[in-house]
């Protein structure tokens, strides 16, 4: 007790040096602590996700793209399927289910996903406010993107621009919120999630136009006769949806070639899923992947990435240590007086050195306790780190 009680007067006398020496030595246990912590999230959510998607079909390309696409939204820009893809595989007559994607677009900077109702059960989203949406011009926010916004059921959303500087590009839609889904912890909470076809709306593929019944602008008028008027460039399609403008809607396309970002496909067995990816093998056309494999193959750059980082942190810390050795032994060194006064009362040298050692000891156990303290914290936020893929 009687060198715990000097120790701790040693420690208050020079908090300052102790401090920073606590602190720098924290800092190198908790960073591989922390990277341990982060890899394991990353690991465990990675898996997770990619678990609950049996296979992914998408356009010939990049397959960590693809499963990036359909998985997290990420429109790394991967060429697009078309609309006649979705309906030649249902035709196949395989058993599986087939949910459309389409990741191209975002609503203020959140992924928007146009998709069908199926998905919505295959995920296991349900509305916790409002309703999941159904018809055109209609959109439900994710959980964070929620929270992140303020909006909730009955206000309204603008997707962001596709090209801000060309104006031939449709303008920004205007989506009504019908609904705000349940908390998830995937990256379903942080998108905003329509119908397929108002997906294609934000393309200008499919658009509505203002009755030119009532009173136009005279400058919008190219020109015409008693039957037919002609109008300029100026007379833009709709950027909202509601019922009074919601028959006016049309395709300006082949319905067949409408874009579609990837295919989540859901056989109802293995060997469903065996011949399914067998026959797109033999077409050619296609890529399918099953996420599960190209995860795999992710983690492990990510084990090779943690390997390095590993390296480098036990390497700091060697250094880290060293230097901490040395300001320990300038310390005992200053202390050489006070050593002589403790020998002088009758101190045996087993106790001078245990007096010595204590602060050392004190430092760094400080230092782990932070370390520990700083990882644990780390864990209990439950961040996400697929958020940085």
């Amino acid at each position: 007790m009687n060198a715990l009680y000097l120790t701790l007067r040693y420690l208050a006398a020079h908090r300052g040096p102790s401090l920073v020496l606590a602190c720098a030595l924290g800092l190198t246990f908790a960073i591989p602590m922390g990277t341990a912590v982060l890899m394991r999230a990353f690991e465990v959510r990675l898996e997770r996700r990619a678990e609950s998607t049996p296979l992914v079909i998408g356009a010939r390309g990049s397959r960590f793209d693809l499963v990036l696409d359909a998985l997290y939204f990420r429109r790394t820009g991967l060429e697009p399927l078309n609309a006649g893809v979705l309906e030649e595989l249902r035709a196949a007559g395989d058993d599986a289910l087939i949910v459309p994607l389409d990741v191209r677009h975002a609503a203020r900077k959140a992924p928007l996903v146009g998709t069908t109702l199926d998905y919505y059960d295959r995920r296991g989203l349900r509305a916790a406010r409002g309703n999941l949406p159904l018809i055109l011009g209609e959109c439900a926010l994710g959980a964070a993107v929620a929270e992140r916004l303020g909006l909730g059921p009955g206000d309204t959303l603008f997707t962001d621009p596709t090209d801000l500087y060309d104006i031939t590009r449709p303008p920004a839609i205007e989506l009504i919120v019908t609904g705000v889904l349940s908390p998830t912890e995937t990256p379903d909470d942080e998108a905003v999630f329509c119908d397929l076809r108002t997906s294609w709306v934000v393309d200008g593929l499919l658009h509505g136009h203002e009755s030119v019944t009532q009173d136009i602008d005279p400058g919008l008028v190219l020109g015409g006769d008693e039957e037919r008027v002609t109008l300029n460039a100026s007379f833009l399609s709709l950027a909202s949806v509601d019922p009074t403008t919601l028959a006016s809607f049309h395709l300006h396309a082949d319905p067949e070639q409408l874009p579609i970002s990837a295919l989540l496909v859901f056989p109802a067995d293995a060997k469903a899923q065996t011949l399914m990816l067998h026959r797109l093998e033999v077409g050619g056309r296609l890529r399918a992947v099953r996420p599960t494999e190209v995860t795999a193959e992710l983690l492990q750059l990510v084990l090779r990435l943690r390997a390095t980082l590993d390296a480098v942190a036990l390497a700091l810390g060697a250094g880290t240590l060293l230097l901490a050795g040395l300001v320990l032994a300038l310390a005992n060194a200053q202390r050489r007086g006070e050593v002589k006064s403790l020998e002088l009362l009758g101190a045996s040298r087993a106790q001078v050195r245990w007096l010595q050692a204590l602060p050392a000891l004190a430092v760094l156990g400080a230092s782990l306790a932070g370390a520990f303290l700083a990882a644990s914290a780390l864990n209990w936020l439950g961040l996400d780190p697929t958020r940085w893929l």
